[in-house]
């Protein structure tokens, strides 16, 4: 039997007023749960993915433990990718290794693109199973974005001041744009099928964008976004744009079509609002602050609740992922105090 579905947050999305704040957290799933670091213990995040029906546990597990409303579906960004012929692999402590990294226009053009019923039909089947007989919240899908598939593709890895990325789109500008076009291309598929499957929400994680400047963004980045969104916006569910350390492209992501714009902990709602931010906002407790005691984790929690009530448009996130040294009691308290301080 089909589950009546509890839609606070796809209302609060489309810029409704909702009669509290919506809440989930990016990395709910899996992380510090017990349960899921039980299946850890037996097998890689790439196995988890590929079964449906355990994809489907570990992806409904923080709605029922913590009370959100939403699901985030449990997968990697890099999940699309081995489509491609990128040989990735997520290496423990250090996370995706990209085996061929992009050196040439060769190397672009080699890269094929994606049948996501084809190649990633256990993503697929785990948004049906998800959709049409588990959740009683929404489901949200998601890509990683150009600049931050390109950055491991490029760098072979997690980087810190990605200067390989950098010069990259500096000294091959051709070859970057034609990265960036087939990039776009696979994650405009990717998540159309995803929408298809039954996913109510998409959100672009641009995790680490901010390492450009704004003039930078609006040359090499601004406007393959734009062609993403522009076509993802014809499925009509609402888009989100989330980066790590971007408060100096607000402005251009609020350019963009999208409905919510992602914040991290570094920019207040107010702050956002003062800009000339206009889009709804979601966001924006520092994950670090769940590990502090509950009455730090309540002040905070309810200085950003005060200004989402006096804004009016905004969904409570944290401003990163949980990580795994929080615990999900916190979590779950975390979830109640919203919901009741932000009754209205």
């Amino acid at each position: 039997m089909i589950k009546e579905i509890n839609d606070t947050i796809i209302k609060a999305y489309n810029g409704e007023k909702t009669s509290y704040t919506p809440a989930w957290f990016m990395r709910q799933a899996g992380r510090s749960q017990k349960e899921y670091r039980k299946l850890k213990e037996k097998y890689s995040l790439f196995e988890i993915t590929h079964q449906p029906e355990l994809c489907a546990y570990v992806t409904r597990l923080p709605v029922e433990q913590y009370g959100v409303d939403a699901a985030i579906l449990y997968k990697d960004i890099m999940s699309p990718l081995p489509a491609l012929g990128v040989d990735v692999e997520i290496k423990s402590g250090i996370g995706p290794v990209i085996n061929n990294p992009i050196k040439t226009f060769q190397d672009v053009d080699n890269l094929g693109t994606i049948n996501p019923k084809a190649d990633v039909p256990y993503v697929l089947e785990t948004i049906r199973l998800l959709s049409e007989e588990q959740l009683e919240v929404p489901l949200i899908g998601f890509s990683g974005a150009p600049f931050t598939l390109a950055s491991y593709m490029i760098e072979g890895g997690p980087s810190k001041n990605y200067g390989k990325t950098k010069a990259f789109m500096y000294s091959k500008p051709d070859v970057w744009f034609a990265l960036m076009d087939k990039l776009a291309d696979m994650t405009i598929t990717y998540v159309k099928a995803q929408i298809e499957a039954g996913a109510r929400a998409i959100q672009i994680f641009d995790s680490w964008v901010g390492a450009l400047n704004a003039e930078d963004y609006r040359v090499f980045i601004k406007p393959v976004m734009t062609r993403i969104f522009s076509e993802i916006k014809q499925d009509n569910v609402p888009l989100i744009v989330f980066g790590v350390g971007a408060s100096h492209l607000l402005l251009e992501w609020n350019d963009l079509p999208v409905d919510v714009i992602g914040l991290d902990w570094r920019t207040s709602i107010t702050e956002a609002r003062q800009l000339g931010v206009t889009k709804v906002l979601q966001g924006n407790l520092d994950p670090a602050i769940l590990l502090a005691d509950w009455e730090t984790i309540e002040t905070k929690t309810k200085a950003i609740l005060d200004q989402s009530k006096e804004d009016g448009h905004h969904v409570f996130n944290l401003g990163h992922g949980v990580t795994p040294d929080i615990n999900p009691e916190t979590l779950k308290k975390l979830t109640n105090l919203i919901h009741s301080y932000s009754q209205r």
